[in-house]
């Protein structure tokens, strides 16, 4: 996709010629074999695709200049394709565009992301989402919006839907919000090598350290986040599982960050989880420093989620009774873990039936398998 964008520059466009591409190879791959280089495979397929689509719509002078530029792409390697993802993502974030459109449109062309899953995470329906894609397309094509990295002077207007989508990647492979497994390592695996990316280019940007260093520092727990195939939550996983190169490295880059005074919210996240990365065990947490770092950060970027976070350290803090109370006044009537954290809260001070319902509403609105059996089990040995 980022390949074809560059030389096609129209985003649908080459969404069509990649997905005939694959087509093609879905036929031919099983009976011919992978061939060496899968991608270099599938941006010819694409290109010549296009270059056929182009030769029956456009004018003479159009196909010239288009099938010049298309035949750039076939010697393209493998490599080139991950400095066109950052272009691909810049493109898609350009300040034309409004901010919620930036990070839906490259969720679903750089992230691999369905609609269905960013509806999800927008808490839209999928077919609201589909028009807000269609139209942000034609504003990039309609616009001329430029395919490139931006200069120096423009980076900031663009740093922090960039953030918000690679963050919004690396959670779904986190926590994926539906099918069957807990984790997409490989959503994980490239927002943090988008991440590392943007701190190359960008190192001066406190931001784009922090978020670095906090998808490392909850990255650093994947080994341990299940248990033959089952989800454990933090409190109940084996520390020693956790990989100290990449708690290492977060709290290096979290370090960098704190010499330069300029606290955001991702180095708040960043800065809360290296807290629990430091504690030996879960009985050990300093949750009074943990409480005091959601504090700021709804001083700054206050949100829902925040204050549902920030409720499970004033449950540890303060008592559950006074969290329960700042649950109960958090509007997120779809968010399936505000549910499961009034649940485990109710459940804590002893009013089983209402933490039994509040664990089917928890049920009720979440879609992946993996957490539904957690919350089932839970259901079933607290609430029996």
């Amino acid at each position: 996709m980022a390949v074809l964008t560059r030389f096609l520059g129209d985003i649908s466009s080459a969404e069509e010629a990649v997905q005939e591409a694959f087509a093609i190879a879905l036929a031919k791959w099983p009976e011919t074999g992978i061939p060496p280089s899968p991608v270099g495979w599938l941006i010819t397929t694409a290109r010549n695709k296009a270059l056929d689509r182009l030769r029956k719509e456009a004018t003479r002078s159009e196909r010239q200049h288009a099938a010049q530029s298309l035949n750039d792409v076939e010697q393209t390697e493998e490599h080139d394709v991950h400095d066109d993802h950052l272009r691909l993502i810049f493109t898609c974030c350009h300040p034309a565009l409004a901010p919620d459109a930036q990070v839906a449109l490259t969720l679903r062309l750089i992230g691999g992301l369905s609609t269905e899953e960013i509806a999800h995470a927008f808490l839209l329906q999928p077919t609201t989402l589909a028009q807000r894609l269609s139209r942000a397309k034609a504003k990039i094509r309609d616009a001329n919006i430029p395919y490139r990295v931006p200069e120096a002077n423009e980076l900031p207007t663009r740093v922090g839907a960039v953030l918000a989508v690679v963050y919004l990647i690396f959670n779904e492979g986190y926590s994926t919000s539906s099918g069957d497994e807990v984790l997409r390592t490989e959503l994980c695996d490239e927002a943090i090598r988008l991440g590392r990316l943007l701190a190359m280019l960008m190192p001066q940007e406190s931001e784009v350290l922090g978020l670095l260093a906090l998808m490392l520092l909850i990255d650093a727990r994947r080994d341990a986040r299940t248990v033959g195939g089952d989800m454990v939550l933090l409190s109940d996983q084996d520390r020693a599982l956790w990989d100290e190169s990449k708690i290492d490295e977060g709290c290096t880059l979290l370090r960098v960050c704190l010499t330069r005074n300029r606290p955001g919210p991702y180095q708040l996240q960043a800065a809360i989880n290296a807290v629990h990365s430091a504690a030996p065990s879960a009985a050990r947490t300093d949750w009074r420093q943990i409480l005091e770092l959601y504090d700021q950060l709804m001083a700054i970027a206050p949100s829902a989620v925040v204050a549902l976070n920030r409720a499970v350290a004033v449950a540890e803090v303060h008592g559950v009774e006074r969290a329960l109370q700042l649950v109960d006044a958090i509007d997120l009537p779809k968010y399936h873990l505000r549910h499961a954290v009034r649940a485990d809260l109710l459940r804590r001070i002893g009013r089983s039936a209402d933490s039994s319902s509040a664990y089917r509403a928890a049920l009720d609105n979440c879609e992946n398998k993996k957490e539904r059996e957690f919350l089932e089990r839970a259901l079933s040995a607290h609430c029996s």
